[in-house]
């Protein structure tokens, strides 16, 4: 396993990071996917006997139980701290005023609930899961620096925005001697490259360290086009991301079968690799239900893709209508 310091910090994370959102089966009826707690750490311990130390959850996963597994686990497979934990905040918890959102009130609750769940009294990386329209972002920012400087979280991060939102936020955080955001979580894979154009420039300019999501596109890189998965007709998420392009979307999907067939590796090996190509990632999120998924994910830290291999996938792509962040800040 590689190491790399996160961002502009001087903390060390694995090249992976495993997100544990299908840890948690509190909306088994309706995300099928989700896994119950036994086999959930057989894969968290996998995980961490491959070298990875960075794990990612939030508070909205599976209502909370995705913390409490990831919690249990962390405290029987590992020592806390050689752990780089990380959560977020924001999605509402209750269908109720203040429960969710970024205000001070939601995020001091927020925080302390994820720390009981977690069974940790501090976090690693603390990030805000989507922009709060209705709450100001000096408001947001001045309590997540507060809970920094209380040492309940070491580092904070963000998900999913503008970058003209991102900048704004770096420019308050300035002007008031707040903590800096020092991580960006955001949709980028083969399908979904619109934020290379102006948030990872942006990531790049500001040291920020990266840490892409849906390096598969939800499994739609690692299957041949229109293959059914139980995921893809569950997924209501993931059709909002990638429905819009399915021409160029079905020509990148058998470009990466191409290269996958010429090397004789799985597919998810050369998405993946390809994602670990650009200078501004720092870590990828990656997904794991199944053993092989983590041997996939770790085996493409060895992959190396040549200029032609990379010309030959990313060149269908087409960009179009909106960008995941404009997607998510309208359906939310």
């Amino acid at each position: 396993m590689d190491y790399v310091n996160l961002g502009p910090t001087g903390l060390k994370v694995s090249r992976l990071c495993l997100d544990c959102m299908t840890y948690g089966a509190a909306y088994a009826d309706k995300r099928p996917w989700t896994m119950a707690e036994e086999p959930s750490r057989v894969l968290i311990r996998q995980a961490l006997d491959s070298g990875i130390n960075f794990l990612s959850t939030a508070s909205s996963y599976s209502a909370g139980a995705s913390e409490e597994f990831l919690g249990r686990a962390i405290k029987d497979f590992a020592r806390r701290g050689e752990i780089v934990l990380a959560t977020k905040v924001y999605i509402p918890w209750d269908n109720k005023p203040n429960a969710g959102g970024l205000s001070r009130k939601a995020i001091f609750k927020a925080i302390d609930d994820s720390l009981r769940r977690l069974g940790t009294d501090y976090v690693d990386l603390y990030q805000i899961h989507r922009w709060d329209y209705s709450t100001p972002i000096e408001e947001t920012l001045e309590a997540l620096h507060d809970i920094v400087k209380a040492g309940k979280v070491r580092y904070i991060g963000a998900s999913s925005m503008y970058a003209w939102q991102f900048a704004k936020a770096f420019n308050i955080s300035d002007l008031y001697g707040w903590t800096r955001f020092v991580t960006m979580q955001n949709q980028v894979n083969l399908l979904s490259r619109v934020d290379e154009r102006g948030l990872l420039p942006l990531c790049k300019a500001e040291f920020l360290g990266v840490m892409p999501k849906g390096s598969q596109a939800r499994g739609r890189l690692t299957h041949d086009w229109r293959e059914n998965m139980e995921r893809a007709q569950t997924d209501d998420y993931a059709s909002r991301l990638y429905n819009d392009s399915e021409e160029g979307d079905r020509m990148i999907i058998e470009a990466v079968a191409a290269v996958a067939a010429a090397r004789n590796v799985p597919r998810a090996q050369i998405a993946l690799s390809l994602l670990l190509t650009k200078s501004e990632v720092s870590a990828p999120i990656i997904v794991a239900s199944k053993t092989c998924h983590l041997e996939d994910a770790v085996a493409a830290l060895s992959v190396k893709l040549t200029a032609d291999e990379i010309r030959s996938m990313e060149a269908p792509y087409r960009i179009t209508q909106c960008t995941p962040a404009q997607k998510l800040n309208m359906t939310r």
